[in-house]
């Protein structure tokens, strides 16, 4: 299958309050989002022409550049009916929807108080994150040898960009090897992640157990899996998970806006098999998603 590449595509970008052919909507090369990674995103869905918690998104990133000291020149309102006029404009009803702000050219250095924040909405299509059958088979993770920084080290609570360079190493070197992606650990060895998706075990208790957010995002999916996990009256426990737990999981899936539910049916050597629960919650969370 060949891939458009993302800057010769038909359509239009807002940016800076303005609607621009895509191939049009450009910033120069020395920028401070560029060189220094000072940008903040945000990964959403749009089912049936409406965004899936779009105000929580977009709180989100006005929160992440709060925390990289950058200051967004547009209000949360300003931004949601932007997106909305984008979905409009590009003519598409399902879709995917990514809002950024960056610091621009003004300074090239590591302070940058005087750069303009730059800030644009771009839509497109986007399939499942994973092939179909593979995704009902369970895809396969790595373990990768990159680790998720300490919150003391790095600001793990923005959506920044900076946060994902590890992830795309992780992700090439799992790819190299035949997985699909990988699991993340903190830097204290804990379970964390995946390279852009929350995990979730069915331990051999019964009950749902997932990694405390504390040195990665707490997804907007996952806080959405964990309530309808509980709403179907199962228990969800938040806890500190050691890798060698993994010989007790009898289901593991992941959780993101891309990635929506995803069963894995391997991590390295640990095998399961997805069941009722990945079926489950992926029919739940998809009806859901469909249903606002």
């Amino acid at each position: 299958m060949s891939i458009i590449p993302f800057d010769d595509r038909d359509g239009y970008i807002w940016m800076n309050g303005e609607v621009l052919p895509w191939r049009d909507t450009k910033t120069h090369v020395i920028s401070h989002g560029l060189h220094y990674a000072s940008l903040v995103f945000e990964g959403e869905r749009a089912y049936n022409g409406k965004i899936f918690k779009s105000l929580e998104h977009t709180n989100r990133l006005f929160n992440s550049a709060s925390i990289l000291d950058m200051t967004i020149p547009w209000t949360s309102n300003e931004i949601e009916e932007a997106k909305l006029e984008m979905l409009k404009v590009m003519k598409l009803s399902n879709s995917y929807v990514r809002a950024f702000s960056w610091r621009g050219s003004e300074m090239i250095a590591v302070s940058a108080q005087n750069t303009k924040i730059h800030t644009a909405i771009a839509v497109w299509e986007w399939p499942s994150m994973f092939d179909p059958e593979a995704k009902m088979r369970g895809i396969k993770l790595d373990i990768s040898k990159w680790r998720r920084p300490p919150a003391e080290c790095a600001p793990v609570h923005a959506k920044a960009a900076g946060l994902y360079m590890i992830c795309t190493l992780a992700k090439h070197e799992a790819e190299k090897k035949g997985f699909d992606d990988t699991l993340m650990l903190s830097h204290d060895g804990l379970i964390a992640e995946a390279t852009g998706a929350n995990i979730f075990f069915r331990m051999s208790d019964g009950n749902i157990h997932t990694p405390l957010p504390n040195t990665f995002l707490n997804g907007i999916t996952r806080k959405t899996v964990i309530e309808l996990l509980r709403n179907e009256g199962l228990k969800v426990i938040e806890r500190d998970i050691n890798l060698d737990e993994l010989d007790n999981v009898t289901e593991c899936f992941l959780t993101g806006t891309a990635a929506e539910v995803t069963p894995v049916g391997k991590i390295s050597n640990f095998e399961f098999q997805p069941g009722n629960l990945c079926k489950k919650i992926m029919v739940d969370y998809s009806e859901l998603v469909r249903s606002r």
